[in-house]
């Protein structure tokens, strides 16, 4: 059982709201940080590294100064100015290789480009799989792919649970491709209400069962009232509100899931909607 939990944008509560899932099952739960541009689930788990590898998402071209004579063919069909009297800009290129299609010398190869290390760290409750970029490198829809076939491979029978990455971009259809179910988290704003609207035609496209929770619903309860109308308009189960709750910051600083705050109002709506999903996914509550 896959679950992606994903919003629209940034900042929706998306994380607090998956550790809090992952933690609920109290099982080995394999966790999975998929918004590999800023990922924050390793900041929860203090666990020993079991597994860490290099990533390479792309190619930068590479001139070989011995052979090259000048001629500067490489510059004139390169179409990103990477290349300049002889000498390639690392931050330019795009690694296409026309450079080495047109060098008469054959003085330009591709070499592979390492972006990201993937971390695998074994916990109490399971294993946690994440990248750390290299500084100035973007994640891919590639890395979150290896991302989750490594998790695919630790969890077996086990849930797993994905942290997806905000919008509707090649990381966040990486994160929903073939998952079982995703969890959109939204928040009571109208520009919320477009995010979702937006994330809602992406999961429809890839024939994701989808469902719906509204964080800090209670700052704006009309607009809550209308996300709620239009998840009922689209025939797409909304399964729960988190209320505003001052202790989700306690949590955020602490470094603690929200479920150890057993009297957090967040904490017991959370649980509730994770009921409310398993619920219609046909799961016990064991699973």
């Amino acid at each position: 059982m896959q679950l992606t939990v994903i919003s629209g944008k940034g900042g929706t509560g998306k994380t607090t709201i998956a550790v809090a899932i992952a933690e609920l099952e109290k099982g080995q739960v394999v966790k999975t940080d998929c918004d590999v541009d800023a990922p924050n689930m390793y900041l929860y788990y203090q666990g020993k590294t079991r597994e860490a590898e290099s990533f390479s998402g792309g190619n930068k071209a590479i001139v070989d100064d011995l052979i090259c004579n000048d001629c500067g063919q490489c510059q004139e069909v390169c179409k990103f100015d990477a290349i300049e009297n002889g000498k390639v800009s690392y931050f330019n290129c795009e690694g296409c290789g026309a450079c080495t299609l047109v060098c008469p010398q054959e003085a330009i190869r591709l070499l592979p480009e390492k972006t990201a290390d993937i971390i695998v760290t074994e916990n109490t409750d399971g294993f946690l799989i994440y990248a750390q970029m290299e500084i100035g490198s973007e994640g891919s829809g590639r890395l979150i792919t290896v991302l989750r076939k490594k998790a695919q491979r630790y969890a077996g029978d086990n849930l797993i649970v994905i942290d997806g990455s905000p919008g509707i971009g090649c990381p966040v259809i990486a994160s929903l491709t073939d998952t079982d179910a995703a969890l959109v988290v939204t928040e009571p704003t109208q520009s919320g209400l477009e995010d979702l609207r937006r994330i809602v035609g992406l999961c429809k496209q890839l024939r994701t069962e989808t469902f719906v929770c509204v964080n800090k619903a209670d700052i704006n309860e009309e607009m809550t009232k209308q996300i709620e109308g239009y998840c009922q308009t689209e025939n797409i189960s909304f399964v729960g509100k988190v209320p505003y709750d001052e202790t989700v910051f306690r949590s955020i600083n602490e470094l603690k899931p929200i479920v150890y705050y057993e009297e957090s109002a967040a904490n017991k709506a959370i649980e509730q909607i994770w009921n409310n999903v398993k619920d219609s996914l046909g799961l016990s509550p064991s699973q």
